[in-house]
């Protein structure tokens, strides 16, 4: 150590090195020491995400969305379940009744409030007294008085212009939400912090929008407040997230042993249980709304709110860990004053690299020729005035 070097300084600046063999996968985890190696193997967490926005996408353009009928328009016709009544039954009187299956039928309710709900194109009145008519003849429901009426069976008709109104709306809110989260990133962070969390924020959006796709539930206004709920999410997780390695790289390039992207993995490590943690305990009611709710219940709008929340935040600790650090890393190390000190520290690593390669292979040079035997020209001269040693050698007459 030099004479002018503080101890304190060089712990603080001092590489982080990775021993997998002392510690194991739940103690790195819990402690936070920068045993993951998430920034260096960044291209890996990369080529994930650039796989999942590929198929959210081609789901999205091939599949499309299943709208519901408050965004698209249609009649609804309400049946209260009576005997063994099933969905597939409904399903089947209605389409001998009108030669056309209905877009969904759903069991709503438990009980003595259940019922089930179906939910076709826009049906003419000639067509809504029709199935209105065969379903009463085939189940047979009472209405609240307990008396068997064909009353009992509600149809109400959604126009195509108060859904295409909600869309519109739905559609304004959304990218209101993105634009002021947008704003109010780049007023709390600085601007490539902003442009990560930005791109984490997008990343998130499209890929849940994209599992929506996948499983085909249908786009209710229930969804679409969901997804407004996890957009929060998201931004919440990269805020913390951002705290953190804010912190970890204040200072950063005045020290010559640790890179910005070394700092930054360590503040993944220190955030990784935390977000872990959040998330498990923000998804359990996430569960429980879909256990209780939509299975024991039978509550079905609340399965799209509940699928896009579950979704959604999974895939926010994903993008707030495994997406936006790296990227952020990547954007800082590409031009400006982290990356020449990247470069810097880089160099001194691996010319004290080299240094020590070099001073090995003269240690392991100097073992294998052994000690070096002194020869009698190689002895000291005798000091002056010294008394000659050995035996004296006659002089032959």
């Amino acid at each position: 150590m030099n004479k002018n070097s503080s101890p304190v300084l060089d712990a603080v600046d001092e590489p982080i090195r990775e021993e997998p063999g002392q510690h194991g996968f739940f103690e790195r985890l819990y402690t936070g020491t920068g045993g993951f190696r998430i920034v260096s193997r960044r291209r890996l967490y990369y080529g994930i995400s650039a796989a999942l926005v590929v198929i959210a996408l081609l789901s999205i353009g091939i599949r499309g969305f299943t709208l519901g009928i408050d965004f698209a328009g249609g009649t609804r016709i309400q049946v209260p379940a009576t005997g063994q009544m099933s969905t597939d039954q409904v399903s089947d009187v209605y389409s001998k009744a009108l030669g056309h299956s209905p877009v969904t039928v759903q069991k709503v309710g438990s009980g003595a409030a259940a019922s089930y709900e179906i939910r076709s194109d826009t049906l003419t009145a000639q067509q809504q007294d029709t199935v209105q008519g065969a379903l009463f003849d085939a189940f047979h429901p009472k209405d609240s008085s307990g008396a068997e009426s064909r009353n009992a069976i509600s149809v109400a008709e959604i126009s195509e212009t108060w859904g295409g109104q909600i869309t519109r709306k739905a559609l304004i809110a959304l990218v209101v939400f993105v634009l002021l989260t947008m704003v109010y990133i780049a007023i709390r962070f600085e601007r490539d912090m902003s442009i990560a969390a930005i791109a984490s924020l997008l990343f998130n959006l499209i890929v849940t929008a994209g599992i929506y796709s996948i499983v085909g539930f249908e786009v209710t206004p229930a969804a679409v407040i969901g997804l407004l709920t996890i957009l929060g999410y998201v931004l919440y997780d990269n805020v913390v997230v951002f705290d953190k390695v804010e912190e970890n790289t204040r200072g950063v390039l005045h020290l010559t042993r640790r890179t910005y992207g070394e700092q930054a993995n360590l503040a993944a490590n220190q955030t990784l249980m935390r977000s872990i943690n959040t998330t498990v305990i923000g998804i359990l009611p996430i569960i429980g709304m879909l256990v209780i709710a939509v299975w024991l219940l039978g509550v079905g709008t609340l399965k799209d709110l509940a699928l896009v929340q579950l979704v959604g935040m999974i895939v926010g600790a994903y993008s707030s860990i495994f997406f936006a650090v790296p990227l952020l890393v990547t954007i800082k190390e590409r031009y400006g004053p982290v990356a020449a000190h990247t470069r810097k520290v880089l160099a001194k690593r691996s010319n004290a690299a080299q240094a020590r390669i070099r001073e090995a292979a003269a240690e392991r040079a100097s073992a294998i020729s052994g000690p070096v035997r002194p020869r009698e020209s190689d002895s000291p001269a005798p000091r002056p005035g010294a008394r000659p040693s050995g035996k004296r050698h006659k002089r032959r007459h």
